[in-house]
């Protein structure tokens, strides 16, 4: 069987490594990004630096956009230079991206009618499991665009869930995993702020309990963060003010409580309206007041 050839668009924390995990496993990648030198830097260790997502279409059996949202996939997809027009019959087109469920389902319908297949696929693990071909997607698709872009699915992360027959299931997985990433991370960082506050030291307090019953992957990853005063966006503030926005509205369409949700949504509207929209999503420490870690760079702790 010939292998397929893959085209990445966006090479964010995630898209490069998708695209670094697709090459190393010998997949032939064309990039781009809407950065300037991007897709050249990527494409320097081997692959296709592409203008524009057209130029990737053109390119490739399997595009796999790893964007911000729904705006901008459609950007990709629709937008001047876009993918959808340039995509051949019968090639996948495999969506990375939080979005609305419901938008998903309608995409898969679009693309359809022009004779593209379609892949519900928001991933999971963050930079460094993407770049291990180590992360989490979750996915739901017609069986012919299994077929067709299964491969590369398997050769891009370590876990690969297929969750329905039809978009709309992976986006709906994804939005809860989001429920629960933002909660986690909001009382991580409430935690840690009453921590400090009660004068407790943060290198102990974090020891004990990322070794105890109450640690989660997010209080050992983010307050980590927290802990060295680096703040540099790995995951932003703003992208849990959208990601949990979509859980809310997703609740709300069928008037689903989410009180907790709603709660750490607020703290994430707080912080990016406080000016912490661009930081690391650990961040959201900073609208507790006068919390301080002792050396920590000025500005740097809350």
């Amino acid at each position: 069987m010939t292998q397929k050839t893959v085209g990445v668009i966006g090479l964010g924390a995630m898209g490069a490594g998708i695209a670094k995990t697709l090459r190393d496993r010998g997949f032939a990648v064309s990039v781009c990004d809407v950065r300037p030198g991007a897709a050249e830097a990527f494409a320097a260790g081997g692959g296709t630096a592409c203008a524009h997502p057209a130029a990737v279409a053109e390119r490739s059996d399997v595009v796999i956009s790893v964007v911000v949202n729904a705006a901008q996939t459609e950007a990709v997809l629709f937008g001047e230079h876009g993918a959808a027009a340039a995509m051949k019959a019968g090639s996948v087109f495999v969506m990375c991206s939080t979005v609305d469920p419901n938008w998903s389902i309608a995409l898969e319908g679009r693309l359809e009618a022009l004779g593209l297949h379609y892949i519900d696929a928001p991933i999971s693990g963050g930079a460094a499991k993407a770049a291990s071909g180590q992360m989490t997607v979750m996915s739901s698709a017609r069986p012919a665009a299994y077929e067709a872009a299964g491969a590369v699915l398997d050769g891009m992360a370590g876990k690969v869930y297929r969750l329905g027959e039809q978009a709309g299931a992976g986006s709906k997985v994804k939005i809860i995993n989001q429920l629960l990433a933002g909660v986690h991370i909001a009382v991580a960082a409430e935690a840690m702020a009453l921590g400090l506050r009660e004068g407790v030291d943060a290198a102990a307090l974090y020891e004990v309990i990322t070794h105890s019953a109450g640690n989660s992957w997010m209080f050992e990853n983010r307050m980590a963060h927290v802990i060295a005063g680096d703040y540099t966006p790995l995951s932003a503030v703003d992208i849990f003010v959208k990601d949990l926005g979509l859980v809310l509205d997703t609740a709300r369409a069928s008037k689903f409580p989410l009180p907790l949700a709603a709660t750490a949504h607020q703290m994430f509207m707080q912080a990016s309206t406080a000016g912490f929209a661009r930081e690391d999503d650990s961040a959201v420490i900073k609208i507790f007041p006068g919390i301080t870690l002792p050396g920590a760079p000025e500005g740097g702790a809350a």
